[in-house]
């Protein structure tokens, strides 16, 4: 069992990734030709479009009015604090396509970084077959819905999984044939898929462009002075539609799939996810703005928000360059959904987690064209058969959980300390700082003293000494503080009784004095425990670029991706847990046993 477990927890070491070595390790076949432009465009094409031509007018209308452009700038810092975790990685472990599968591998053991992979695919899974079904639904629009009809007659409807009943929902055909042509541009090369997806985004920038300056000539300032001026919600519709506005943002992670073909990872991964993120907040800021005051939110069409904003001031002949501008936004954002599931695939692959067959490269295109060919398949088998709404219901679980665990593995690794190595090299004066059972290495200016064999040996065994007392003390506190566990969640339930206190309501909301008296509790115990790791000495090594003010930055990104995820319906959880335990059949039968 001890054996099996240190199996679990094994860890790949960072210096390896760093080196260039590792080629010899997982044959890394693919071509190093990206640049620090490439990265960020492909990272602007996965984000972009849903910010601009969906999720602006629906939260203006319902959630926020003007404040719009506040909720943009609020989900965009946010997702900024995981793109600075990313951006920290990117330069820790540059040389690898497995962005936070690749991370959590380093830093927290081989189960966890199996389960971020596994459901890394699954959410580009989905990410891919429900932008070919939008792309679908646009088209069917465009011919005024007469595709869907003659589906319908001819073809039949489709079941929900959900059990949301349309009747307009039909075997998809159109986004099977979208997904699959998607999936041979794909397998084609890396260097045609990024002149691709260059080629969609200087369109975006053109419309995009296009929509500012048109907007400015029908901006009247007075729609953020009345209807219930600039705030109609107040400052907590401000926050209910950032929390709607993140999901705009989602897919920058697919930057720091593309380690092992870009040509300085080191410098451009970071850089990269940085100016992505800042490109399209400026982008959904200046949109939403030119929104609310061309219209009163009042008046924003949820659906279609640029489309009927320049048909009500009588423009509509921007129609036509609207349409071709989120066309181009859905086949670039489908693209970001499709590129990085097979580097995924073929990086666990490589470990030995999944099929190794998945990790071949084909010598002529120098992309995994079987890892790319079987997922697109699968996407495009969901495309057919499921419907644009259950799939939406599906998206973000494993986006938000990988955000969240490369936020917790830049938090384990700055608080490591070094590990000491013998080196041929001459040896450097340091001094020891021994707190808390942490050894911290700090560079001097006085002489202490060196570090030699003999010391090293007395250093181990101190720190075997004290692993084995904080083992005897652990030992020693277990029954107690079961007892006590088992005594208090047995009285729970008369006090609940004697309080009248129901099992389920929402008692936050209406202020029950037990309920802000346990939630002040764990408020205060949340800032003990971030105290306490702050008077934690951090690691000394310095890198090109470092997550700023930690541990803050890393908490509050972890605590903001983990209260989205429980915003997620019931549904998505159980579809969630049906998937992991394909994964866990896959890694427990192969996995573990061929890493």
């Amino acid at each position: 069992a001890k054996n099996f477990t240190n199996a679990l927890n094994r860890k790949r070491p960072i210096e390896a990734m760093r080196d260039d070595r590792r080629k010899s390790v997982t044959s890394t076949k693919l071509p190093k030709c990206l640049t620090t432009l490439d990265l960020t465009s492909l990272g602007v094409g996965s984000c972009g479009g849903t910010g601009m031509y969906v999720v602006s007018g629906m939260v203006a209308h319902e959630i926020a009015g003007p404040g719009v452009v506040f909720s943009f700038i609020i989900a965009g810092l946010v997702s900024l604090l995981s793109g600075m975790c990313y951006a920290e990685f990117g330069v820790r472990v540059p040389k690898t396509s497995g962005s936070a599968y690749t991370y959590s591998y380093v830093t927290i053991g081989e189960f966890t970084a199996f389960f971020i992979g596994w459901n890394l695919v699954l959410e580009y899974l989905i990410g891919t077959a429900s932008g070919a079904s939008a792309i679908s639904s646009m088209i069917d629009s465009l011919s005024n819905q007469t595709i869907g009809h003659w589906m319908v007659l001819h073809i039949g409807k489709l079941p929900s999984i959900a059990g949301h009943d349309n009747p307009n929902s039909y075997p998809d055909f159109i986004a099977l044939f979208i997904v699959l042509v998607m999936t041979a541009v794909i397998a084609a090369g890396v260097r045609n898929s990024v002149i691709f997806n260059n080629a969609l985004n200087v369109v975006n920038i053109l419309v995009w462009l296009f929509i500012i300056i048109a907007g400015i000539c029908f901006a009247d300032v007075e729609n953020w002075r009345k209807y219930g001026g600039f705030f109609p919600h107040g400052w907590s519709g401000v926050l209910r539609g950032a929390a709607t506005c993140f999901y705009a943002y989602i897919g920058f992670d697919i930057i720091a799939t593309t380690g092992d073909e870009c040509k300085e990872p080191h410098k451009s991964i970071p850089r990269a996810i940085i100016y992505s993120l800042a490109v399209c907040m400026t982008c959904y800021v200046t949109v939403s703005a030119i929104l609310t005051l061309v219209l009163p939110y009042t008046l924003i069409h949820e659906e279609s928000p640029l489309l009927d904003m320049f048909n009500h001031v009588g423009f509509w002949q921007a129609k036509y360059i609207i349409s071709v501008g989120a066309f181009a936004s859905l086949v670039v954002s489908l693209l970001g959904s499709l590129f990085p599931m097979p580097r995924v695939l073929y990086t666990m692959a490589s470990d030995g987690l999944v099929f190794r067959f998945l990790g071949n490269v084909m010598k002529y295109t120098e992309t995994p064209v079987i890892a790319t060919v079987i997922s697109g398949s699968i996407a495009a088998i969901l495309a057919l058969a499921v419907s644009l709404r259950d799939l939406i219901e599906m998206m973000s679980i494993g986006t938000l959980l990988a955000y969240t665990l490369v936020c917790l593995s830049v938090l384990l690794l700055r608080y490591q300390p070094v590990v000491l190595q013998t080196s041929p090299k001459p040896k450097k004066i340091i001094t020891l700082n021994i707190t808390k059972q942490m050894i911290v290495l700090k560079p001097s200016g006085h002489n202490y003293g060196t570090i030699n064999d003999e010391s090293k040996s007395d250093l181990d065994d101190q720190q075997k000494i004290l692993a084995e007392t904080w083992r005897r003390i652990q030992l020693a506190l277990y029954p107690p503080l079961q007892h006590i566990k088992y005594t208090l969640d047995g009285w729970m339930i008369p006090i609940r009784m004697c309080l009248g206190i129901p099992p389920k309501t929402k008692h936050l909301i209406y202020k029950a004095w037990w309920a802000m008296l346990l939630l002040s509790f764990f408020i205060i115990i949340l800032l003990v425990l971030i105290l306490l790791v702050c008077q934690q000495p951090q690691n000394p090594t310095r890198l090109a670029y470092m997550a700023p003010c930690l541990p803050f930055l890393p908490i509050c990104a972890i605590w903001f991706n983990t209260y989205l995820m429980l915003k997620l319906s019931a549904i998505t959880w159980i579809r969630f847990i049906v998937w992991c335990f394909v994964g866990l059949f896959i890694y427990f039968g192969y996995g573990v046993w061929n890493s």
